[in-house]
């Protein structure tokens, strides 16, 4: 009896395996040199299954890019005694610095609220505010804000329909990250989803980082800065002093 339903569950496995994502970048680190001016990042992949893929609700693919999390600070600027003056203020403990959604089809479509909540793959979720002072009646209002100055600066960006599927098992995607992009360690994930509900979830790295004279420049302004404040006025006054000369030589 024993050996029948070890036998029984062997049969089953191939049906009851689910499906995975193996993933692939382009490149795996992005260089910050002088002249940046931004750079494009290929996700691609494939299904990995071990049984050919259910009936009924189609695969759909989910990918997002997470930049570095920071703190930041939303002012709310209101008019007193004629003038505009900052007049609440909310610290978000968390929020990335760049984050990019593209998708299948539309988020929501694809993806149920409870699912969103449990991985925090919608741009709201990924942000982390929590503890608004109490004068502050609704603190919601400033993530909302945050979102939309980083919408409208491409910091945030949610493209739905740009993830391409093919056969049910190949599918690839690129994000464009802007030239003022910031230098640490992005996250990259991928979602499989069926009924709204994750089937699989597959994460990898990108390294971004300044190369040259910008890391120079910057690990000297944060690890000594009394040094670059030297550095910073000895160019200011070369540079001074041989424009004035140029321009005495021009004259004469």
């Amino acid at each position: 009896m024993i050996r029948l339903a070890c036998a029984l569950l062997l049969i089953a496995l191939p049906a009851l395996a689910g499906e995975e994502a193996v993933v692939g970048l382009s490149q795996n680190r992005v260089s910050i040199t002088a002249n940046f001016d931004g750079s494009e990042i290929l996700v691609f992949g494939a299904v990995k299954r071990e049984a050919p893929p259910p009936d009924g609700a189609p695969l759909e693919v989910i990918i997002t890019v997470e930049g570095p999390p920071s703190p930041a600070e939303v002012l709310k600027k209101n008019r007193r005694y004629g003038i505009w003056i900052n007049t609440e203020r909310v610290e978000i403990d968390a929020a990335p610095r760049f984050y990019a959604i593209a998708t299948t089809r539309p988020l929501f479509d694809i993806l149920s609220h409870t699912e969103d909540l449990r991985h925090r793959i919608s741009i709201p979720r990924a942000i982390r505010s929590v503890g608004a002072p109490p004068e502050v009646s609704d603190a919601a209002r400033f993530t909302d804000s945050l979102i939309r100055l980083r919408q409208d600066s491409g910091h945030y960006r949610l493209e739905a329909g740009q993830v391409f599927l093919s056969q049910d098992t190949l599918f690839q995607t690129s994000f464009v990250l802007p030239s003022n992009l910031t230098e640490g360690s992005y996250k990259v994930r991928v979602f499989l989803t069926r009924n709204k509900v994750v089937l699989d979830e597959h994460g990898t790295r990108l390294d971004v980082r300044k190369v040259g004279l910008e890391r120079f420049l910057y690990l000297l302004a944060h690890r000594q800065p009394w040094a670059y404040g030297i550095l910073a006025i000895v160019i200011a006054v070369v540079a001074g002093w041989s424009a004035s000369a140029i321009f005495r030589f021009i004259r004469s």
